[in-house]
């Protein structure tokens, strides 16, 4: 095992860029990850996450800009990052006509297990991820959720002190979320680095200790989740009108009294924005009976995560998982 001499950070990357064609996936990508920490990564489709994880992780090689890992450059020093770091992707790398056991301990002998080590190894996981029933059973008899279990532990047999987790719970029924959850909390307690990234806000919400929301390849925001939570505003006003074709005009209401930007889901026709004078909100309500637009639904709360990344990206999170 290559020896780790980062002081301070796992990921440190500057300007990474990767074109694909025309397309420019990655478009100067900055990432500070904390050894010890779960970082995640938040985005609309096709923002990038994955690319810029596969750059990272030695499986694409940057157009340009510059990454270590634990201080080893992702290209020059490739082969030291890749002892350091384990990689789960998307789709399952399993082998579908193995048995659970079979996948598990084939991965294990290629890390270098002993036999008794690896069959050891392969149980634990087994046991870890609720799988000891159908250990023995091919893995093309597995339901979607079950393969990705599997996926998952196999990512796990050698514990590595980076992790790369590419929306590790995504098709997992909320038990096995949870338990997932639960591995990772405790990957960390162990020293592991873990970036994450995912489609699903209470995940980030939960597990991260820093968030990046990237957008058409480049990181927007970066923060803790109470940091981006705060830059929309103390609180957030949300209203719902009886008759969703007031909706837009409802915005403009809005954004007039207060002077702040409002966001419309349109799907919902709900209108958030951060609010950062209360007292403007009665304000607001003479107005919209002023334009004669009934409300069906007004609260005020403090902003979620859910509002940062619909603040931010101009999209709904139900539009990523979409």
């Amino acid at each position: 095992m290559t020896t780790i001499t980062s002081a301070g950070l796992a990921i440190e990357a500057h300007g990474l860029v990767k074109h694909f064609g025309s397309t420019r996936a990655v478009n100067g990508v900055d990432l500070a990850v904390p050894t010890g920490s779960v970082y995640g990564v938040l985005g609309p489709n096709g923002a990038g996450k994955t690319t810029t994880v596969s750059m990272l992780a030695t499986l694409l090689r940057p157009d340009a800009g510059a990454a270590t890992v634990f201080g080893y450059d992702v290209v020059s020093d490739a082969v030291a990052v890749r002892s350091l770091v384990g990689v789960t992707g998307q789709y399952a790398s399993v082998d579908e006509d193995l048995t659970a056991t079979q996948n598990l301990v084939l991965f294990a002998r290629l890390l270098g297990f002993s036999r008794p080590s690896a069959r050891s190894r392969a149980d634990e996981l087994l046991e870890e991820f609720s799988l000891t029933e159908a250990a023995n059973r091919p893995l093309k008899n597995f339901s979607g959720g079950m393969r990705r279990r599997l996926d998952l532990a196999a990512s796990l047999i050698d514990t590595p002190p980076l992790l790369f987790l590419d929306e590790p719970t995504t098709g997992l029924d909320p038990r096995t979320r949870a338990q997932m959850w639960n591995t990772i909390r405790n990957l960390v307690e162990q020293g592991s680095t873990v970036l994450l990234t995912t489609q699903y806000l209470d995940e980030a919400d939960q597990l991260a200790d820093r968030i990046a929301v990237i957008d058409h390849g480049r990181v927007i925001a970066d923060g803790t989740a109470d940091e981006l939570k705060q830059s929309v505003g103390s609180s957030t006003l949300q209203l719902v009108p009886v008759d969703h074709a007031d909706a837009p005009q409802v915005c403009r209401i809005v954004e007039s009294v207060l002077g702040e930007t409002a966001v419309l889901s349109p799907e919902a026709a709900r209108i958030s924005v951060g609010l950062q004078r209360p007292d403007l909100v009665p304000d607001v309500l003479i107005s919209l009976r002023e334009n004669q637009i009934a409300i069906d639904e007004i609260n005020v709360q403090k902003p979620s995560l859910d509002e940062v990344f619909l603040t931010i990206t101009g999209k709904p999170a139900e539009e990523e998982a979409a």
